[in-house]
């Protein structure tokens, strides 16, 4: 679905992406780990394009995005994007902020736009906030919100950029509860986490990044049971204390 060649980016004399190539197939759950500054979420943000490598390419299901010629903005409708902050509009109704961006670009009626708002909602069990504003809620409940506004653009694969890096610890279950149940379900998900009982649990494949390379990728098991690289083996002794 998606595949990334010797994707390059640098911002002036910072080489965030050296060459990497990462490819994602329809229903795989590819989680990206590795230290902070490792290129990670800057290769995320190459995947849709809100970052403009600076070299190589993006195809997303067999069209070239990093093509000017491309759409980009059609692309970005079949491919959700969870932010560490959570980027709700605060002076939105909950239900607006979910029905806005379907019904702006025409892809619903406002009716069928809040029948699904309030599917979704009722799928994270926030059925009862649809009429609150975000600073009503809890950073877990917004982050929920956030998620479901993405899934209702129906897109064909998530994006998740370190989505509980912002959320109390307590509230780290709860978002990361909706992303297993979203993977159980066959959604396409590429994930920057730090939350490794997440990786291992919920990933196809785990991909591990240091200094804008890609050191070592494998199953879950591969990468946390049996690191061939000492790289890896260094910073999974780290943060699997």
């Amino acid at each position: 679905m998606i595949f990334a060649k010797n994707l390059q980016k640098s911002f002036d004399d910072l080489h965030v992406l050296r060459g990497v190539d990462l490819h994602v197939a329809p229903g795989e759950k590819v989680v990206l780990i590795g230290p902070s500054g490792s290129g990670k979420t800057t290769l995320l943000r190459c995947l849709n394009l809100l970052e403009q490598p600076t070299g190589g390419e993006v195809v997303f299901e067999g069209q070239s995005i990093t093509d000017p010629k491309c759409n980009i903005n059609k692309v970005r409708q079949q491919m959700g994007m969870v932010f560490q902050q959570f980027n709700l509009f605060p002076h939105l109704t909950i239900m607006k902020n979910i029905t806005l961006a379907p019904v702006k670009l025409g892809l619903m009626s406002k009716d069928e736009a809040e029948k699904k708002a309030m599917e979704l909602l009722n799928r994270v069990g926030l059925a009862d906030k649809a009429n609150a504003y975000p600073r009503q809620l809890s950073g877990g409940q917004q982050q929920r919100i956030a998620i479901v506004r993405a899934l209702a653009m129906n897109p064909k694969v998530m994006l998740f950029d370190e989505p509980t890096s912002a959320l109390d610890p307590e509230m780290v279950g709860e978002v990361l509860e909706v992303m297993t149940q979203l993977a159980k379900e066959g959604m396409t998900m590429v994930v920057v986490t730090h939350e490794m009982g997440f990786a291992r649990q919920v990933a196809d494949r785990v991909v591990f990044m240091d200094g804008g390379y890609i050191v070592e990728e494998g199953t879950p098991e591969e990468v946390f049971d049996h690191p061939q690289q000492p790289r890896t083996q260094e910073f999974l002794r780290k943060v699997l204390k």
